[in-house]
């Protein structure tokens, strides 16, 4: 046979027949989750699995055949959206809670009750869509599979054996550089995540205000990615050997980065599902009818609560948290010296220089010391610095040493090569193209 009567023949297919395959797996996963009582132990990763992959293949055939545009397909559509991105998150969360014995992190007990409420909401909403999908699969005509999956279908991952730990997992000179690049680009990202600083749990009003104008699904997924790849770095050149044995403060630290991305993943994915299926932006009534429906179904006050008052919350906790590790490891991997370099002419270290020489410190995240006269400054801190630069005034002081990360002081003696980066009169002139970041 040809490949043009090939698809001539797949063209024969009708849609009806067509639904009813793509719908196969997928209303068999809801007869199994209908027929059940106890949702508790019903999803585990390998149902979840099925039921992600199974909702996209029929969300993409429906797409395909325009059901986003369709009132009688586009109800059967959405829902189908709905466990996708409702299942992606039950995943990411329950990959945490497997995970969460090996996690060495703060609060742990505290997060594991807060992490099995937003969980058992995911489930609770999943069993509430498996009896509307499997009626309005009845209202379209699509035949249903004579029963549905058995739990036998949907083992658990875990088991009470570990494998031996038989690889090296030497903390070896070669990681060193890796390790001071990964602890610095998670310091990044953590500050970088104070734009959506948690002060107090938000009632709905305030859930309503921050979604979607303040913390939505791109900006999360960004800060996720970011995470990701950090993540990848660390398993790629850090650390092969996963949690259980090696230097513990560098799995601890692999924890924080881990459960943070996980958390992300259920944020994005919850966040999705809201702005793209249960905010009323639509004015068709078919529009507004079916986000009614889904609203009865996923509760999106609910929903709203355990996205920020749990995944943004505890973001922002492992963060912070996480941070203390990655200092604690800077200090303990970066290669350390000292420099001496003269002060700037004729203004000393007024509010310019002194920003600048922060800067660099902040940059890199290691500590550097700023030595005047005998007395010790914290160089990250520009108040300091200022400081520093009065005692160097009243004792005419030419000349200061910095001791600390090698790399840091690098860039202050570049820095202070071309007078901290003014002119004699105190206006700006151009730095060198290695302390661009600075500008």
């Amino acid at each position: 046979m040809n490949s043009g009567n090939l698809n001539s023949d797949c063209c024969d297919i009708s849609f009806a027949e067509k639904v009813r395959f793509y719908s196969y797996d997928y209303l068999k996963c809801f007869l199994y989750l209908a027929e059940s009582r106890d949702s508790e132990t019903l999803f585990t990763k390998s149902l979840y699995s099925k039921l992600i992959t199974s909702s996209h293949l029929l969300e993409d055939f429906l797409d395909f055949h325009g059901a986003k545009n369709n009132s009688q397909w586009y109800f059967y559509r959405e829902l189908a959206a709905a466990v996708r991105h409702i299942s992606m998150g039950g995943y990411a969360q329950k990959h945490i809670a497997n995970r969460l014995i090996f996690y060495d992190i703060h609060d742990k007990e505290t997060f594991r009750e807060n992490g099995e409420v937003a969980l058992s909401f995911m489930t609770d909403s999943l069993m509430k869509l498996a009896r509307a999908i499997i009626d309005e699969a009845r209202h379209l005509g699509i035949k249903l599979p004579e029963k549905g999956f058995s739990a036998r279908h949907f083992p658990g991952i875990t088991t009470g054996e570990m494998l031996d730990h038989d690889f090296e997992d030497e903390h070896k000179d070669l990681y060193r550089k890796h390790i001071v690049q990964v602890a610095n680009e998670f310091i990044s990202i953590a500050d970088a995540f104070d734009t959506f600083e948690f002060v107090e749990v938000y009632d709905q009003e305030g859930l309503k205000a921050l979604v979607p104008e303040r913390v939505n699904e791109v900006e999360i997924r960004r800060f996720e990615m970011r995470v990701h790849n950090l993540q990848s770095s660390f398993d790629s050149y850090v650390i092969h050997g996963g949690f259980l044995l090696g230097n513990r403060n560098l799995k601890r630290f692999r924890s924080y980065f881990s459960v943070i991305y996980h958390l992300l993943q259920v944020m994005g994915r919850l966040l999705h599902f809201y702005e793209r299926h249960l905010i009323d932006v639509g004015y068709k009534f078919t529009y507004q009818k079916v986000r009614k429906d889904l609203a009865g179904l996923v509760n999106p006050e609910i929903l709203l609560d355990c996205t920020i008052n749990y995944g943004l919350y505890y973001v922002n906790h492992f963060f912070s948290s996480g941070k203390e590790v990655a200092q604690e490891i800077l200090k303990s991997n970066i290669e350390r010296s000292s420099v001496i370099v003269g002060i700037p002419r004729d203004l000393g270290f007024h509010c310019r220089p002194s920003l600048m020489v922060a800067k660099i410190v902040q940059n890199y995240g290691g500590e550097v010391k700023m030595i005047a006269g005998g007395d010790q400054f914290d160089a990250s801190s520009v108040l300091d610095i200022q400081w520093a630069g009065g005692k160097i005034q009243r004792e005419n002081i030419q000349e200061v040493e910095f001791q600390g990360d090698i790399r840091a002081l690098r860039d202050i003696e570049t820095l202070a090569s071309v007078n901290y980066g003014e002119d004699r009169m105190g206006k700006g002139i151009p730095l060198p193209k290695s302390l661009q970041y600075l500008r």
